[in-house]
């Protein structure tokens, strides 16, 4: 019974921390999410941090200021515009003078005949993470529809943005004339890509970061094109593509915290979905079980939904091991989560992922590595570990961290998916860039042997190379994040440091040898919360290199020198094609989609940076 008891509880708690993380908060939770983002601060007489009573006295919207655009902005950054409406209201005991209205206006809508749906095969796209089944961000110049010449005349052509939220960073999708993008309040759009209108728009449950896929299935009355959609609640949506009717809704993963972050990857038929969670961050409450997530690679049948097979990452379910110094049960092992969109090889009949840090003790092999299985049974094939011993959760960077792992790791997991490139002589290579700020080469035909090992950094929590790379037939391009981080004076609050970090790389393929090297720009010293790290996921066509960068800067790089061709400063404000607010900021986690002669990139990313809403496109000379 006593166990029964401790079940309910420990779901109880994660469901409360499952809408704080997942930024889904409603108002109703307001109280519970103050206490978990705010109290601290401000229930404790800290130095400077207006307690209950002074809170009280303000109106909300000078509160929510405080959250979008003030000290507590990296807090807030989880939540949706709704749930820190929530919390102003909550704590100056009155209500805003105008409800939130996130819904698409019926003038953002498209008009005119036709769905301009084909399939993605026949045309330009930038299908999920990116182009192909390989993780390499390369997009042919016979598809980008653009050549090196053409991308210093890039001008912006339409702005898209996004409703009441402070962030924008989903990595778009292209296909069929559409751009698929989802958004932190759950709303996933299908937008023109030519002129930016709504064709349809789809409410998930959770916030929605990973990219979109598309794929053509057979079903009972034909083909049928469908966009495949993963949410910070550990479902995936399969929605027709052309109308954004749902078809299929199915949980990946039952674990309260779940969630999926890297885009589902079609292939065959078949999507293959990584799980990653928020247990990581949950851990960092004392009062919090930690920790029984354990990543998983789950595979679906496209047309259906119905799981074909599922591999966890790590093959022990998670048991009792110790309590914590308040008497609070922990669990393990656990973590190895996937963040990021599995490679497919249909030569080798594998799908690769890389994995996270370890949440608890003990420390398992599968953290921090590279992983290949068999497409047909998910089946692991090898696993090459690069970071022993790296256990590792929130608690440990917190002033109490009672939840820290006894064996504390370094915090270098893998946010970068693996490429698999292919040299001018026909040999594949798998790399991937991590944390720790090293690039790693592992070959595919020896179980995974490490052809060469290249550090670029000094590596981090928020280090190292953070969210992708691209490749082409000669080398990877690697942007370097190592974004510091500066204590808010007064404060808990940190925000970014604006003399650390960034810069790009070229990396021979072969051998990881420099080709090249470009040190970061400056800081613009009168901007708030400017970082030059760059963390977002590089793109890259024939003869460039995309970076989006903290301090909001979009750069083209041009991959025979690193000489910079095209520099587009996004902070600022937008008049956009759906009539809603917007402003640009810090780029982080997804990358630039380049298709069909045009630019797509979303700006703002407030939890390591400046906050910001808007999608923006770029044509040449704007047309």
């Amino acid at each position: 019974m006593l166990n029964h008891i401790r079940s309910i509880r420990f779901i109880l708690a994660s469901a409360a921390l499952a809408l704080l993380f997942a930024g889904t908060l409603h108002a109703q939770d307001a109280a519970a999410s103050y206490a978990q983002l705010c109290a601290s601060c401000h229930d404790s007489g800290f130095e400077r941090a207006p307690d209950r009573e002074i809170l009280r006295a303000m109106p909300p919207e000078r509160i929510l200021a405080a959250m979008e655009g003030g000290a507590m902005v990296s807090m807030a950054s989880g939540l949706t515009g709704a749930g820190r409406r929530a919390i102003a209201e909550f704590l100056a005991e009155t209500t805003f003078g105008e409800a939130l209205d996130t819904t698409p206006q019926p003038e953002a809508m498209c008009t005119g005949a036709g769905d301009g749906i084909v399939d993605p095969s026949a045309g330009p796209l930038w299908n999920g993470w990116g182009p192909g089944t390989h993780n390499t961000r390369y997009q042919e110049e016979s598809m980008a529809g653009l050549g090196a010449d053409d991308v210093a005349r890039l001008e912006l052509k339409w702005a898209f943005g996004y409703p009441g939220e402070l962030s924008a960073d989903a990595q778009p999708t292209v296909a069929s004339g559409r751009v698929f993008v989802g958004s932190p309040n759950g709303y996933v759009y299908s937008l023109s890509a030519a002129t930016g209108c709504i064709h349809w728009y789809l409410q998930a449950a959770n916030a929605v970061r990973a990219a979109v896929s598309v794929g053509s299935v057979e079903t009972d009355a034909g083909a049928r094109l469908m966009a495949y959609i993963g949410d910070r609640g550990g479902n995936v949506y399969a929605v027709d593509a052309a109308t954004g009717v749902l078809v299929w809704e199915r949980e990946v993963e039952s674990h309260p915290l779940a969630r999926v972050t890297g885009a589902p990857r079609f292939h065959a038929g078949r999507l293959y979905v990584g799980s990653a969670s928020g247990e990581e961050l949950a851990s960092a409450t004392p009062t919090y079980e930690c920790c029984t997530f354990r990543g998983s690679l789950t595979v679906l049948d496209g047309a259906t939904g119905e799981e074909i097979w599922r591999t966890y990452t790590i093959t022990e379910t998670p048991t009792r091991t110790r309590e914590n110094a308040i008497g609070v049960q922990m669990w393990g092992p656990s973590g190895s989560p996937i963040w990021t969109s599995p490679a497919i090889d249909v030569d080798r009949n594998a799908v690769y992922v890389t994995t996270g840090n370890n949440y608890s003790d003990p420390p398992t092999s599968s953290s921090d590595a590279f992983i290949a299985l068999d497409l047909d049974t998910g089946k692991v094939l090898w696993s090459r570990q690069v970071t022993a011993f790296d256990s590792w959760n929130s608690a440990c960077r917190m002033e109490v961290t009672t939840n820290c792992s006894e064996n504390e790791g370094p915090d270098f997991d893998f946010a970068s998916g693996p490429i698999l490139a292919t040299l001018s002589n026909g040999r594949n290579v798998l790399v991937a860039g991590q944390k720790s700020g090293v690039v790693h080469a592992l070959d595919p035909d020896r179980m995974g042997e490490i052809l060469w090992q290249v550090r670029i950094g000094e590596g981090g929590i928020n280090g190292g190379v953070q969210w992708g790379s691209a490749a082409d037939e000669s080398n990877v391009y690697v942007a370097l994040s190592d974004l510091g981080r500066l204590a808010v004076p007064n404060s808990q609050a940190t925000r970014p440091d604006p003399n650390v970090g960034g810069g790009m790389f070229a990396l021979r393929l072969e051998d990881g040898e420099q080709a090249w090297h470009t040190p970061p720009e400056p800081c613009d010293p009168n901007r708030e919360r400017c970082s030059p790290a760059q963390s977002a996921a590089v793109s890259a066509i024939s003869g460039v290199a995309f970076s989006g960068s903290v301090d909001g800067h979009l750069r083209a790089y041009s991959t025979s020198d690193g000489s910079v061709i095209f520099d587009f400063d996004s902070v600022r404000t937008y008049d956009t094609v759906n009539g809603v607010a917007a402003r640009g900021g810090s780029m982080n986690v997804g990358g630039p989609a380049v298709s069909g002669g045009m630019v797509f990139v979303n700006s703002g990313y407030a939890a390591n940076g400046m906050p910001g809403n808007v999608l923006l496109a770029f044509s040449v000379d704007g047309n």
